[in-house]
């Protein structure tokens, strides 16, 4: 049987009566002294202030999802402009390699074009010198067999008549 329905509870020395009168008593003065709407405003203050703690957090999560998404635009910028830079800089090394090549074909036939130059030169300095060598020899020679002659002959039919031409030249 509950506490309530036995009649020595009800009575005056009783504490457990004290102790609910008091405990009514209490309730009674924090509603009166409006301790509910205290901790309903507290309640509220700290729901709001949660509220404003999650809606800066969702702002900070939109500003980095925006950052996370401009870096990566940038990245895929910077690969993009690379991989530009390396096509750009693979094709100049192939200009550049045909430059390179058509130059060192150039200057191998201007090389072997002076080359025959100077073998053909060469070649007509050899002939004139052997022409020289041979007309030296043949002057030589002449000079032997005309003083040969002349030392048989005391006069050259051919010298005199040289000798004339000369004379009549001259004057």
């Amino acid at each position: 049987m509950p506490v309530f329905f036995d009649p020595h509870f009800w009575s005056f020395s009783n504490p457990e009566l004290w102790v609910g009168v008091g405990l009514l008593l209490f309730f009674a003065i924090a509603i009166f002294a409006g301790v509910p709407k205290l901790v309903a405003g507290m309640l509220d203050a700290k729901a709001a202030k949660i509220q404003a703690d999650l809606d800066e957090a969702a702002n900070l999560r939109a500003q980095a999802e925006a950052m996370l998404a401009d870096l990566r635009a940038q990245r895929e910028t910077a690969e993009r402009q690379a991989a530009e830079m390396l096509k750009a800089a693979e094709e100049d090394a192939k200009r550049l390699a045909i430059e390179a090549k058509a130059k060192l074909e150039e200057q191998i036939t201007r090389r072997a074009a002076l080359a025959e130059r100077k073998i053909a030169s060469a070649e007509a300095q050899a002939a004139a010198d052997v022409k020289a060598a041979a007309a030296e020899l043949a002057a030589q020679a002449a000079e032997t067999i005309l003083a040969n002659r002349l030392v048989g002959a005391k006069t050259d039919p051919l010298v005199d008549q040289a000798i004339g031409k000369l004379a009549a030249r001259l004057q």
